[in-house]
């Protein structure tokens, strides 16, 4: 286990992100044209006139990720998670609020905080585009001021356990992009960072390649104790790899809590499947469930519930008093839809 594992075990190590009613905010120009007193626009194109307004992209955000957490950080296009990651590692000023990132201000402190952090962009590459993977490996290296035994270390760890050997002396820009995204990752991982922030590091990936993915940085966290943020549209994503989920909606934090909570806020409810043991009549009246469906004759039926008022356990037992049951499963709440209730209760 690295020191850094060990200090995270131990408490010795404080929030890796703080941020306080973070804003930011963009001033926009559009251009309209001037009208006549009679309300009609002037035809000249000199006369267009560029309307200032203010569009605030985050807004009065708090929240705190402890180390060695791994969140998720989700919202449709625009909810300005990009701005915030930009915040978080310094690109970009924070109109109000304050934002601290491995206990650094990510302002005054980006070449610090640089090594420190790592960050993968699905849409941007830190790799050398001609060159080989292995000369991208070593320039980084080179930057990170890896001592040579370190760096050969390191590399050699993340090449195997990302599967790369084969592709180490390919040039970036003739990898699929399921290798490139390996590499991607590899590269921000390098100098083992503290925090890895990654923003739809799925995209475009197919389901093998998306699983390698995941495997890899669960082992990651368990071994060098990484803190991980993750934005990504791919709920999967969020599933696997992550204990806590913050959901921002139009630049504020609509939510903060697990994945079990996450139904929890708009009423999700669970779903009881049960395979009987003989056709059945719809199972209408079992306390505490709403039957949602029956098939092969009911044989197979389908029984809703709130976690918050019931439990599986005791909507099953109302189903073993009326017949007799084979097999069972439990269905959990769709996180997409859950995501989609949180924003649509928000815009009533």
């Amino acid at each position: 286990m690295s020191q850094h594992a060990t200090a995270l075990r131990d408490g010795a190590i404080g929030p890796i992100v703080e941020v306080h009613d973070l804003t930011r905010e963009f001033v926009v120009r559009r251009k309209s044209a001037r009208m006549r007193a009679s309300g009609r626009p002037v035809a000249s194109r000199r006369r267009l006139l560029r309307e200032r307004s203010t569009v605030t992209a985050v807004d009065a955000m708090t929240f705190t990720v402890r180390p060695g957490e791994a969140v998720g950080y989700i919202g449709a296009n625009g909810a300005g998670k990009s701005t915030t990651i930009k915040m978080l590692t310094g690109i970009l000023v924070p109109t109000a609020g304050s934002v601290r990132t491995c206990g650094l201000d990510p302002l005054t402190s980006r070449r610090e905080l640089a090594r420190r952090i790592g960050v993968v962009f699905g849409q941007r590459s830190q790799l050398w585009w001609d060159l080989p993977l292995r000369e991208s490996f070593a320039i980084l290296a080179a930057i990170h001021r890896l001592g040579p035994d370190e760096a050969r270390g390191r590399t050699a760890e993340l090449v195997e356990q990302l599967e790369m050997a084969e592709t180490l002396d390919t040039p970036v820009r003739q990898l699929s992009l399921g290798q490139r995204m390996r590499a991607e990752i590899a590269a921000a991982l390098l100098h083992s960072p503290e925090l890895l922030i990654l923003d739809e590091p799925t995209i475009g990936l197919d389901v093998l390649s998306k699983q390698r993915l995941r495997e890899f940085l669960i082992h990651e966290r368990a071994t060098r104790g990484t803190t991980l943020l993750l934005t990504t549209h791919d709920m999967g994503d969020i599933e696997r790899l992550c204990d806590r989920v913050l959901v921002v909606d139009r630049g504020a934090l609509a939510y903060d809590g697990t994945l079990a909570g996450l139904g929890a806020t708009v009423g999700a409810q669970r779903v009881l499947v049960v395979d009987l043991a003989e056709p059945t009549g719809d199972l209408t009246d079992i306390p505490g469930a709403v039957h949602l469906g029956s098939e092969g004759d009911g044989l197979r039926q389908r029984l809703a519930f709130d976690p918050e008022s019931t439990t599986a356990a005791a909507v099953l037992a109302g189903v073993s008093d009326v017949c007799e049951v084979r097999d069972l499963s439990v269905e959990e709440p769709d996180i997409e839809d859950v995501v989609r209730r949180i924003y649509q209760s928000r815009r009533r």
